[in-house]
């Protein structure tokens, strides 16, 4: 297994690394899968020493969830339509660009949520947590940070808070703000904000607890997201870091996430 050193994960050397490929349902993920299995061999995650995860963004996001308690970093190549968090494909020099990956350390959010119907639910998401109106009318959110009142009424389309890993995809598209990986923030960013109309989100203290309680909930309904999990009618949602989890991804030294969350915001 891979030993560690200043923090910094230190892969066993070429010949004796252990690496599992997994692959989305596409077509040219599974080819893409069976090549380098044929080539490298075809251990278990159980027996590997890395996880090369073959797909687009949401299989490398669902890759990262599955094997979060197994500590085995994960080296994503991207062979689906969306790659932010994958490195170019290439099968001829995959041992020496392990080798050379460094690697990203990236805590989920922690999604706690109460349906109209009392029903409690808790999930975690890498990118975002999301809440979203369910009708024709805008939804009206309460916003309290640590359990202070920071916004008494937010009428909008929905809000939603980001990891910086998560700030370039959903939260950007609501012009939220793109966050330095190694930054200990949340993005807060509210989506369509009608009033007050100017608000455009806020920046938070990464151990921060969000909390959204929705106003009007008969009349104005609420769904909250979490990476694969959806909830209805929602009355409030709790937000926050879980920093007992810890996702770890591989990148290319030129093509890794830090200069990518720099590069995005100079195009």
């Amino acid at each position: 297994m891979p030993s560690f050193e200043a923090d910094r994960v230190i892969l066993p050397v070429a010949n004796d690394r252990k690496i599992a490929f997994v692959a989305s349902d596409v077509e040219i993920a599974q080819n893409a899968r069976k090549k380098l299995a044929s080539r490298f061999g075809d251990p278990s995650e159980d027996e590997a020493d890395v996880i090369v995860a073959l797909g687009g963004d949401g299989f490398m996001l669902s890759t990262l969830h599955r094997v979060q308690g197994m500590n085995i970093p994960v080296y994503g190549m991207n062979r689906g339509t969306v790659g932010f968090l994958m490195n170019e494909f290439s099968e001829d020099d995959l041992q020496d660009r392990l080798d050379a990956a460094l690697e990203e350390e990236i805590n989920p959010l922690a999604m706690r949520a109460e349906s109209v119907d009392g029903k409690i639910y808790e999930a975690l998401a890498i990118n975002e947590v999301s809440l979203l109106r369910m009708g024709a009318q805008a939804a009206k959110l309460k916003i309290s940070i640590d359990g202070r009142p920071r916004l008494e009424e937010l009428v909008c389309d929905g809000a939603l808070v980001a990891t910086p890993a998560g700030s370039t995809a959903y939260n950007y598209s609501a012009h939220g703000p793109i966050l330095p990986i190694g930054a200990d923030v949340l993005a807060l960013t509210a989506v369509a904000a009608f009033r007050p109309r100017r608000w455009r989100g806020a920046l938070l203290p990464k151990s921060a607890m969000v909390r959204f309680d929705v106003l009007n909930p008969q009349k104005r309904p609420v769904m909250a997201d979490a990476h694969s999990m959806s909830v209805q009618n929602v009355l409030w949602v709790e937000v926050s870091s879980e920093p007992k989890i810890c996702h770890r991804i591989l990148f290319d030294p030129e093509h890794g996430l830090e200069e990518r969350l720099i590069r995005e915001q100079f195009q």
